[in-house]
């Protein structure tokens, strides 16, 4: 560990300070919102043309209300992936960094958990009206179960691993 007051004293291996790490961050950050950005926008791209299609009609109620409640989530994460951007911009040259980082973080937790719904919701709304009523239960039970074991369990699983190995 160093002991020089201006180098991070972290024990993982980086000799990096506090201003380089919340540049590293953040880097890594704004690389995971422009993949999450593409995502959002495919899926908001394709609830928007389906509104326009002819079909659009044969939607029964249940379908209806799970589109606006789409649609709702889709606005919702646009805005939350455009956040950090928007902050980053009032906070430039602020000397803010490590708190824009930390606070950035906490918004793309969030907003992967409402891109994971919106694609649990499209994917069941897809089922649903091509396949059945029981088909679309089932699509969003094993989708949201997926979402849950890959965004959640699995980083877990592996922290927990990596614990082990270390002690």
């Amino acid at each position: 560990m160093s002991t020089d007051p201006v180098t991070d004293d972290r024990a993982d291996g980086r000799d990096e300070t506090p201003n380089e790490r919340a540049d590293r961050n953040w880097d890594e950050l704004m690389q995971e919102l422009r993949v999450m950005q593409t995502g959002t926008q495919i899926l908001t791209g394709f609830l928007l043309a389906v509104a326009f299609q002819q079909r659009f009609t044969d939607l029964d109620a249940l379908q209806h209300d799970l589109y606006i409640v789409l649609v709702a989530l889709s606005a919702v994460a646009t805005v939350l992936s455009l956040a950090p951007v928007g902050m980053h911009r009032a906070l430039f040259g602020r000397r803010r960094k490590p708190e824009l980082v930390r606070l950035a973080s906490r918004i793309v937790k969030i907003d992967l958990f409402v891109i994971g719904l919106l694609t649990a919701g499209v994917t069941t709304l897809i089922v649903d009206f091509t396949v059945g009523r029981t088909a679309g239960a089932v699509t969003l039970v094993v989708t949201l179960l997926a979402v849950l074991a890959l965004w959640a369990w699995l980083p877990r699983a592996v922290r927990t691993r990596s614990r082990r190995e270390t002690t």
